[in-house]
């Protein structure tokens, strides 16, 4: 046997075992599955949408303007669940379809963000979907962004008396990451985390599939390689930015008694009411 015929095999058994543990992930229950489906399932009633509407809460975005806080805002309009949306952000977005004629747009210096608590101030649901990228902003402008800016975001939603804070955070989140992305994510987590908030919901998607504006020369080689798991394990290590925005409201519709739920990739899927039982 040659070099070239050993190594073929060598990959070939590599692909064998790397598709057996994506099936395996595909099919192994996430620890919350059954609670998952059972807010999904809560989400989706009638009667609780109403109820829910009944209590005449008030939401603000931040992010807005990135592919997750896009779709997000047209959810939360498409299902007219709030009785006031407000936009919180460093511009302002000219909005052609009658859908967002009620949208408010509050417009804030991100720099100098204390300055504006009163942008804050009685709004019950908090949706943060701020981020950026170490290539696009450098270190510490990424730090700035995803650190900075998420924390101060949640200190003055608290102060401004928010009830559920909805934070969009990313799959392998740790503060203890020697990878900056994942560590600077988990530690603006567990700064949200101290802040006590009477209901705080952390998620953790995976690879965003979207068709962005921003050109991402890497993202994209990733989507094309993962092109082929998305379709066969789609909850593994994918998620539309549609199925996070219709999770997200699912969250703040539907009740839970854990006063922090962190969500995992297949979980945000579940909650969506995307995956299978």
């Amino acid at each position: 046997m040659d070099f070239l015929q050993f190594f073929s095999i060598v990959v070939a058994l590599l692909a064998v075992l790397l598709a057996s543990v994506i099936v395996y992930l595909e099919l192994t229950p996430s620890v919350n599955e059954k609670t998952n489906l059972l807010m999904a399932a809560a989400a989706s009633d009638e009667n609780n949408v109403e109820s829910f509407k009944g209590k005449n809460m008030s939401a603000f975005i931040v992010g807005y303007t990135g592919e997750t806080g896009k779709v997000l805002v047209r959810e939360c309009l498409q299902r007219n669940i709030f009785k006031k949306l407000v936009l919180i952000g460093r511009r302002e977005v000219k909005y052609n379809e009658d859908i967002y004629k009620d949208v408010e747009q509050r417009i804030v210096d991100f720099e100098n963000l204390g300055d504006y608590s009163e942008a804050f101030k009685d709004i019950h649901v908090g949706f943060v979907t701020l981020g950026t990228t170490r290539g696009k902003a450098g270190v510490e402008g990424f730090k700035r962004v995803d650190y900075d800016y998420v924390v101060k975001t949640a200190e003055l939603a608290k102060q401004g008396g928010c009830q559920h804070f909805n934070l969009l955070s990313s799959q392998g989140a740790n503060k203890n990451s020697f990878l900056l992305y994942q560590m600077v994510k988990g530690e603006a987590e567990e700064t949200v985390s101290q802040m006590m908030f009477k209901r705080l919901t952390i998620y953790r998607p995976g690879l965003l599939l979207c068709d962005r504006e921003e050109h991402r020369t890497g993202e994209k080689i990733f989507n094309f390689l993962l092109k082929p798991v998305a379709k066969c394990a789609p909850t593994v290590m994918t998620v539309p930015t549609t199925t996070v925005a219709k999770a997200m409201v699912n969250a703040v519709v539907a009740e839970s008694s854990q006063p922090i739920q962190i969500l995992e990739n297949k979980d945000i899927h579940q909650l969506a009411g995307n995956a299978k039982k």
